[in-house]
């Protein structure tokens, strides 16, 4: 399974699974995490992509995420 690190800082980490057509999220500050998978997978590729190129802070991606 190939697995492909999209963000990794200090608060976060988001892996994409693109064989498996899932994405990863973990929120490192509460110790959580959960799987997205199919649809909402891509739709999360797609916003997530979009947030990116706007260089966010902590906070907007806290938000987003």
């Amino acid at each position: 399974m190939e697995m492909l690190v999209v963000l990794n800082n200090q608060a976060f980490m988001v892996a994409d699974y693109p064989g498996e057509n899932a994405v990863e999220v973990i929120d490192k500050r509460a110790g959580m995490g959960g799987m997205i998978r199919d649809e909402a997978a891509q739709r999360f590729r797609e916003e997530f992509s979009e947030l990116m190129t706007q260089s966010p802070d902590i906070e907007q991606m806290d938000d987003f995420i």
